[in-house]
């Protein structure tokens, strides 16, 4: 009786709690300018994986406060290099926007590699020198049709037992068309012509590339198999499957500490919503300021060959799923060069709809209705028919 009297009194404190905390939560509005918020520093944050057997590609910018109008600030014109620990340098090429580009290099697995940046005022950060960790061969992706939509997996194995700790990034792309095909393009801004076909904006492909963090490790199992690891679930009915998609999967190699840095990335990006949820935590990457040892630096460098590999979806292959049409609400209007309109009351005007329409850029033209002056085109508005609003319309060299 004692213990269920306790229970049930710990049981109304904590719905207490839980009620204030929401009272919090709804009714506190006041703003709190802290100072994260209104933070002066920028700290250095790097990006990028040092891939001997591909292009590497390096990203340097500065971090930004959150209050601010600006979304990104890349580290211009640094010099950016590829030290070993016993001998050879390599110099990243700057092409601008804070990306650093290098063609493949010969890094010895027998030694150590460090990335060093000189900015161009003069600042200095090296990371730790790091071991070479080349990623074994991807067993497979493939995908499993669920009742609620797509799941892709990876599956791979490191026969010596030496790898353990695994990353993976992608790039999906998939082919889409608008809701109108649009037969005719405006010249000169005074004229119609026939489309050409270096100018079709019917059909285009879209392309993303993942924003979370996917870690496996099988330092716990006593082979190094990681097996049927999802990489993206996608819902049924997606546009990205209404014809044709493909992922192309990256495989990287981590050490346990570079295992470990992007496992507490994971939880301070992706893990936070609510109180219960695990707090953030200090991200310590392997970058730091030489010239000033108390700064942050964001990142953590890794060094070694990826592997990755291609699937491409079918819509006919899979469920007849109710497709998602973001084109729903589009609508086709007949516009004329010449539109008379009579009054009720008398007296009338007339309407140059081809000109204040479709030769002003608020329509584009479909088809040819009539010819002038009586005829005209019917149109719609660009976001309804240019696929380029939202892709390209040239086809990705991958693409089958």
């Amino acid at each position: 009786m004692q213990q269920a009297a306790f229970m049930k009194g710990i049981k109304k404190y904590y719905l207490i709690f839980l009620m204030l905390t929401m009272l919090c939560v709804f009714n506190c509005k006041k703003l709190i300018n802290t100072p994260a918020l209104a933070a002066s520093n920028s700290y250095l944050v790097v990006t990028g994986n040092i891939d001997p057997g591909d292009t590497t590609v390096l990203v340097l910018s500065r971090t930004v406060n959150v209050s601010g109008t600006v979304n990104t600030k890349p580290e211009l014109n640094a010099a950016v290099t590829i030290e070993g620990s016993q001998s050879g340098s390599f110099r990243l090429t700057a092409e601008g926007n804070g990306n650093y580009y290098s063609a493949p290099v010969n890094l010895s697995p027998a030694q150590t590699y460090r990335l060093k940046i000189v900015t161009s005022s003069g600042e200095q950060y090296a990371s730790d020198y790091v071991p070479v960790k080349n990623s074994p061969a991807i067993d497979s992706v493939n995908y499993v049709v669920k009742s609620d939509g797509l799941q892709i997996n990876v599956n791979t194995h490191d026969a010596a037992n030496t790898t353990r700790y695994y990353r993976w990034e992608y790039n999906e792309t998939y082919v889409f068309h608008t809701a109108f095909q649009s037969n005719y393009i405006v010249l000169n801004h005074d004229t119609t012509g026939i489309r050409p076909a270096s100018h079709e904006i019917y059909q285009c492909w879209h392309s993303d590339t993942s924003s979370n963090i996917i870690l496996a490790s099988s330092a716990k199992l006593s082979q190094d198999v990681i097996s049927s690891q999802s990489i993206i679930k996608i819902p049924a009915g997606s546009e990205k499957l209404n014809k044709r998609y493909t992922i192309f999967v990256k495989q990287y190699a981590l050490t346990p500490d570079a295992y470990n840095y992007f496992t507490l990335l994971q939880k301070n990006t992706e893990q936070l919503g609510s109180i219960f949820d695990a707090q953030p935590s200090e991200l310590r990457g392997n970058i730091h300021s030489l010239s000033n040892a108390a700064e942050p630096v964001i990142g953590f460098v890794t060094i070694g060959k990826t592997s990755n590999q291609r699937i491409f979806v079918d819509n006919n292959n899979l469920p007849a799923w109710t497709p998602d049409n973001p084109y729903a609400g589009c609508t086709s209007d007949t516009l004329l060069y010449k539109r008379i309109i009579t009054f009720p009351t008398g007296g009338g005007s007339v309407q140059v709809e081809v000109h204040d329409l479709i030769y002003s850029g608020v329509q584009i033209p479909l088809d040819k209705v009539g010819d002038y002056p009586s005829g005209g085109f019917t149109a719609a508005y660009p976001q309804c028919v240019d696929c380029t609003l939202r892709g390209t319309n040239k086809q990705p060299s991958f693409w089958k």
